[in-house]
This record gives C-alpha cells, structure tokens and sequence, in this order.
C-alpha cells in the first residue's frame, strides 16, 4: 500500500476472523489494532471444536504462516462422523478418514484463538473495548466510540463482530432473522472414564441424529469432552414459553426428554447424563442476499457481512474473507482501492453461498449427514 503516511486500521472483533487478518497485515509490515468487548482472552469459554477446510480456512493460515502449527495441534481423527438412526441407536452412515486425510481436520475453538493471539505483536489486540458507535465522514478519518468513554481515529473500520456487528449499522439496514431452528448446548467432561458410552457412541469425531423435527450433534473436542447440540424446530422462546428458565436445568432436562421419548436409550443418555447448565443457542440468519454500498473506511467480514446457518463455512468463510481483505490492502495504492477489489470478490461470494443455504437450517434435522459449524 502506497499511503503517504501509515494507514490507521481498526478490527473490531477479536474472533478468529478479525485475529486472521490483523496477522496477515502484519506480515505485509501494515499495522493494525484489535478492539474486542471481551476482557481478556480467557474471559469466556471459546466454544466446541471446528473444521478448517482445505479450500478457504487453510488458505487463510497458510497466508498467516501457520498452517504447519495448525496442524501440529489439529486432530485428523476428528473428520470420523458417523449418522445415528435416532430410533435403533445404531450407526448408519460412517465416514473413517484416512490416514494422512486433511482435508478438513478438527481444532478446538480456543486453540485456534490462542495460535492467532499469539502469532500477533504485543498490544495488538485491545481487550475491555465494547464498539458504542462509528461516527465521522465516508471518506474518513471515522471515530469509534467506546461505551467506557474511549476514542480512537481510524482511516479503515473492519466490522468482524459477529452476528450483531455493531461496525454493520454503517453500511446496511439489515438485522438478522430467527430462522426456526434452536440449538441447545450440553458438556460432557472427561467422557471416557465418566461417560464411556457416549463416547463409545460418537467416536474420535462426530455422531448426528435426526427425525426430521429435532435432532442431535455430538462433537468430542481434545481434552476428553464433548459436545452435544440439541436441534429442534421451536419458537425462539420455547424455554420460557414453557414456563422455565435457562438455569433450570432438571425442568429442560424433562422436558427434552419427553419430546424425544421415541429416540433410542442410547441417544436420549446424551439429554440426560450432561455436565452443568443447557446453554441456549437459537440460529439466525442475515437476508439474502445482504449486500452494501461501497464506503472506502469501512467494510464488513464473516458474520457480520454474510450470517448463515451452521452449515459448516462459518468460521472458514471468516478467514477466508479476512485473508483476502489483508492481501488486497497490502496489495493495493489505497484503502478504498482495497476495499473495493475486496467486496467485488467476497460479496457475489457470500450471496452465493447465502442463496445456497437459504431456508436450510432445517437440513440439520434431516438424517443426511451433516454438522454444525459453530458460531
């Protein structure tokens, strides 16, 4: 980039998206400063596991110089998934990678984080920074403003906040849509000693089960645990609309149980044998497809620009656009050159991929097989 002085770039969204291409930036000697809500990285637990695939995550850690540490830490095992019948309990599809397989192997979210913290210059990433507002003109500088009475000036905003990006309200109306589906999430710790036959059930990798109106999604993460999402079609309030809240966990438990009461005693143990509180995880989804109009100081990536269902290209799709948004601003005279060669790439990109999955949450109740992608 050919600036007559250093450009000044501000992430917001310390996600694996956001993480991405502050690190690719820096490889190109273009500095850059992450601003994220969070009080430090150990503030919250990360989440479960996730594939990065060959043809988009891979790509981006390869342009962050770190797809040999990734797969250092990565389990190719993890790309073993299996499809339950959810009546008879008994594996129908199963799918063993083999060996050398790479196409897709598993990482735990926070081990993701941590390679990418840590590949980052110190102070790169600025914790305790909750995004209020973005003020000042398109051609720039843009003001963030922070709820702690905090400024900062900067010549480009890059929205990797999630799913209610707050950098989004600049270019776009749109907010997202409930899409019908609820996850709820339940942990299993130390599963082979205390657990042994759910993780006799779901294996080194994945197992689902559906019924067409609910099902379930069991990802056994390192450290031996796993994950299992509970997949049902219901208002976004069913636990209330129940009369119960998100911490009573024996009322949810009962409940779940009685909707999956046809299900195999194998299956239903994964409702009924899980460690601590449901977490509550309804899907939504931005309209398709969402697009803007250009603005050369501010631009969008992952969930913030193209919110989908789990379908398994969140977080890939996330690091691809972060990959491509750093090389075109390393590669371009100016930031709105950037932005631009940017969004003509990745906007058709994401509306595509936007009309794909269109209307098919509820593919994840189908006893294909599938798998979240975690968001």
């Amino acid at each position: 980039m050919n600036t007559e002085r250093t450009p000044r770039i501000a992430i917001v969204g310390a996600g694996p998206g956001g993480l991405t291409c502050a690190r690719i930036l820096q490889r190109y000697g273009i500095g850059a400063t992450v601003y994220d809500h969070e009080t430090g990285p150990e503030a919250r637990n990360q989440g479960g596991t996730l594939d990065l695939h060959e043809d988009n995550g891979q790509i981006a850690l390869r342009e962050a110089g770190l797809l040999d540490d990734f797969f250092r830490m990565a389990r190719p095992e993890g790309q073993e998934m299996r499809q339950l019948n959810h009546a008879a309990g008994t594996i129908g599809f199963h799918h063993v990678p083999e060996a050398g397989e790479r196409f897709k192997p598993e990482i735990d979210r926070g081990q993701l984080r941590d390679l990418l913290l840590d590949s980052l210059q110190p102070g790169t990433v600025r914790w305790g920074h909750t995004l209020r507002s973005v003020d000042g003109p398109s051609e720039g500088p843009r003001l963030l403003r922070f709820t702690d009475g905090t400024t900062v000036e900067a010549d480009l905003v890059i929205g990797a906040d999630g799913a209610w990006s707050k950098v989004r309200r600049l270019l776009s109306d749109a907010t997202p849509q409930y899409t019908g589906i609820s996850f709820l999430e339940a942990w299993f710790h130390d599963v082979d000693d205390r657990h042994p036959n759910i993780a006799a059930l779901v294996g080194q990798g994945s197992a689902a089960a559906a019924d067409g109106e609910r099902g379930l999604f069991a990802q056994r993460s390192s450290g031996d645990h796993i994950r299992v999402y509970v997949i049902q079609r219901v208002p976004a309030d069913w636990i209330t609309a129940a009369g119960l809240t998100a911490e009573d966990t024996d009322g949810i438990r009962n409940l779940l149980l009685d909707r999956y009461r046809r299900w195999s005693p194998r299956l239903r143990r994964m409702l009924s044998h899980n460690d601590g509180l449901y977490v509550d995880r309804p899907l939504y989804a931005l309209p398709v497809p969402h697009t803007w109009e250009h603005d050369p100081t501010v631009t969008l990536l992952g969930d913030a620009a193209h919110l989908m269902p789990p379908l398994g290209v969140g977080v890939n799709l996330a690091m691809l656009d972060a990959c491509e948004l750093a090389l075109a601003l390393a590669h371009h005279e100016t930031i709105g050159d950037a932005v631009l060669a940017y969004e003509k790439t990745m906007l058709p990109r994401s509306a595509d991929m936007q009309q794909a999955l269109d209307g098919h949450a509820a593919d994840l109740l189908s006893d294909e097989p599938h798998g979240p992608d975690g968001h």
